[in-house]
């Protein structure tokens, strides 16, 4: 990964029809989301928030390779269309007020919007952060049934993946790790997102 990376830019995989992004869950919601391929309640929560991330390493981290917790085991990767992206973004406010927003104007976003986004710290192969930082997007009340009804084109089970790139690094073979890895570019918004 470049250094000289913008603080924040969005990196993907992603081709004329989608955007990957990624989520982890237990067996049970990955089974049904790949037998579905898409997201179904039960066992999905359709009124919970949900955080979807393009950054293949940021969600390594997050569920530490599939192996964190018995609720984030399998990592699956979500092919989702460039227009759902963008309205999600364009029906988003940030999870945190940021630097010169009155509270009570991000208060106000925060009750109109559905989407809530921060930037975290991309990382990297060892999951040390990094200096520039990585979209999370988090989808809620009309965004989340946007998402599971109509976005979602495909979902791949990519914890082999995961494992497999784990133990790469685990055996100090960082090149081959990084031949690996999604070949994640810059990702340009479109403007008209409404």
């Amino acid at each position: 990964m470049s250094t000289s990376a913008p603080a924040r830019e969005i990196r993907a995989l992603y081709d004329q029809e989608t955007i990957r992004v990624y989520q982890a869950y237990s067996d049970l919601i990955a089974d049904s989301a790949l037998r579905h391929q898409t997201f179904v309640a039960p066992p999905f929560k359709l009124e919970r928030m949900t955080w979807i991330k393009p950054s293949f390493l940021w969600m390594m981290y997050r569920a530490g390779w599939g192996y964190k917790d018995e609720g984030q085991k399998r990592i699956l990767a979500i092919d989702i269309t460039h227009e759902g992206f963008t309205w999600a973004l364009a029906h988003s406010c940030p999870s945190h007020p940021e630097e010169g927003m009155s509270d009570e104007i991000w208060r106000q976003l925060m009750t109109e919007r559905p989407v809530r986004v921060q930037w975290d710290p991309e990382r990297d192969l060892f999951l040390r952060p990094q200096t520039h930082r990585s979209i999370q997007i988090g989808l809620s009340q009309q965004a989340v049934i946007l998402y599971a009804s109509e976005w979602i084109k495909r979902i791949t089970d990519v914890t082999p993946l995961a494992h497999d790139i784990h133990a790469l690094v685990d055996a100090g073979k960082l090149e081959a790790a990084h031949r690996q890895l999604p070949w994640e570019r810059p990702y340009i918004v479109e403007s008209d997102a409404s």
